[in-house]
């Protein structure tokens, strides 16, 4: 017996998603202006942030309403994994950008140009202003869905970026050091690498039906034997179609006499109020009733 999941967590954010994209594509122009005509690799560097962060806002914004068309025939599960894609697509973009900005910065250490740090500074604490603003919308729902995460972590580097380019800004308009400018840049690099590595293990893990992190296989087995008239259990499966909705397969062998719906609605109370599955699928078999195990 099957029990449908509920509306990905990413669908109830839209309206956030959609102010975010907004400011961001509107600053991402000014910005790009900005460091053309002050010269300086980090306000290029944010703009190049600011790139993804427009380009992926988009695609989990197209993620979302893809992942809300409803199921086919060809595709039985819906397309909740469009919003695991985004999030891995917006991964490799931001480590790709990165490895990048380390290396202009590695070509301005060679030969620092001179930046015009007073309309530097100007520009990016209007950027700062905007990305707190995108932080602030979008950060409880950051915590419900990795699309949502790496919306969160495109607007949280550029506002950490933001703030790296107005101290850089400040250094060189007070001691005339234009070694600030690539020295930042390189540290934006490094800062968001480390973060974009573990958003893409993340997706990866999904893609790869992996377990829930939140779900502890030893507990849902003792849980589930634990349930009146369950004598055993074999091939249990729990993997993620997307965030926030999490499905469970398992054959379950009753003991003698046991009612096979009093035992389906007890197992489904059980892993659904304590363990977060909101997809299950139960295959009751009769005591005796043989069937090779391959899995867990």
């Amino acid at each position: 017996m099957e029990r449908e999941g509920t509306i990905s967590q990413a669908s109830k954010n839209k309206g956030r998603l959609k102010i975010v994209l907004g400011f961001t594509l509107l600053y991402l122009i000014v910005e790009v202006i900005g460091g053309i005509m002050t010269k300086s690799l980090a306000l290029l560097a944010d703009a190049g942030h600011m790139l993804t962060d427009v380009g992926g806002l988009a695609l989990a914004l197209i993620a979302i309403n893809y992942a809300e068309r409803k199921a086919t025939a060809e595709r039985t599960y819906g397309y909740y994994r469009a919003e695991i894609l985004a999030a891995l697509a917006n991964a490799v973009v931001l480590i790709g950008i990165s490895i990048y900005i380390l290396y202009e910065a590695y070509l301005r250490f060679l030969n620092p140009p001179e930046v015009q740090s007073k309309e530097m500074v100007i520009v990016a604490a209007v950027g700062l202003l905007v990305n707190v603003a995108g932080m602030v919308i979008l950060r409880k729902s950051s915590g419900e869905s990795l699309n949502m995460k790496g919306a969160y972590f495109e607007v949280l580097s550029d506002m950490l970026t933001s703030i790296g380019v107005i101290a850089a800004g400040v250094i060189m308009l007070t001691t005339g050091w234009y070694y600030a400018d690539p020295l930042l840049s390189a540290g934006i690099g490094l800062f968001i690498l480390p973060r974009t590595w573990i958003l893409l293990k993340e997706s990866i893990g999904v893609l790869l039906e992996g377990t829930p992190k939140e779900v502890n296989m030893a507990e849902l087995r003792s849980s589930v034997l634990g349930v009146e008239g369950v004598q055993d259990m074999h091939d249990l499966h729990v993997w993620v179609l997307t965030s926030g909705v999490n499905a469970m397969t398992a054959h379950i062998v009753l003991k003698e006499g046991a009612s096979g719906k009093q035992v389906l609605s007890a197992l489904q109370n059980q892993v659904t109020a304590n363990f977060k599955i909101t997809h299950t699928t139960f295959q009751l078999e009769e005591p005796g009733f043989e069937e090779e195990q391959t899995h867990l």
